[in-house]
């Protein structure tokens, strides 16, 4: 993509390691969820949806959230025959929670119905808020790749950036971290699926852990 939008994952994890540590860092031992504060730099070239994992990894090894496997929150699609991969089915039964103890959603169907993702619950991997409409910039766009049930969509539509492999090839379908747009639709109220982008550049992503 051409448009500079900052590569956010959405991250949840599935271990817990809390011997040791302090206050900040058992907070952030327990979450579960969070937002990246950092991309690859590539726009949706992630490195496919191992290379997205490993980024959530990555950040909340980092932020002191250690002993757990993350996913990235992103479907993809495959060649013809082959399988499609279901952002709702990489990330574990929940429940998930922020780096500051809030529970963003207790289940998957609860994820996919009404969660409480918001712009003050959702947090990076650090516990800081993103910024969202009203915010300059405004960053809320983050990548799914995904329909309203976090699921992929057909082959035939390249809204993955080639399965998350190209900053030049295709488009990402998104969503909005804060559920506000510019109309007032179900759409632009998805944090998984508001709108495409406009071609496969930098923009932000989605994760999660699975149990």
């Amino acid at each position: 993509m051409t448009t500079k939008l900052k590569l956010t994952i959405l991250a949840s994890a599935a271990l817990l390691s809390l011997a040791g540590a302090g206050v900040l860092q058992a907070q952030q031992n327990n979450m579960s969820f969070f937002v990246t504060s950092a991309g690859s730099g590539k726009g949706g070239d992630l490195g496919g949806l191992a290379g997205a994992d490993a980024n959530c990894t990555a950040l909340a090894q980092a932020a002191g959230s250690t002993g757990k496997t993350w996913h990235a929150y992103l479907s993809s699609n495959t060649p013809a025959g082959g399988q499609a991969t279901n952002a709702r089915d990489r990330i574990g039964k929940g429940p998930w929670q922020n780096a500051k103890g809030a529970v963003v959603a207790k289940d998957v169907d609860d994820l996919h119905g009404n969660p409480n993702i918001n712009k003050e619950t959702l947090l990076d991997e650090k516990g800081n808020r993103i910024k969202v409409r009203g915010d300059t910039p405004n960053m809320h766009d983050m990548l799914t790749g995904s329909d309203m049930q976090g699921r992929a969509f057909p082959p035939n539509l390249n809204l993955t950036c080639n399965n998350w492999t190209s900053s030049t090839f295709g488009s990402a379908m998104l969503g909005h971290a804060d559920r506000e747009g510019i109309a007032d639709t179900v759409y632009q109220k998805s944090w998984v699926s508001s709108h495409m982008s406009n071609n496969a550049g930098p923009l932000p992503t989605i994760g999660r852990h699975r149990n």
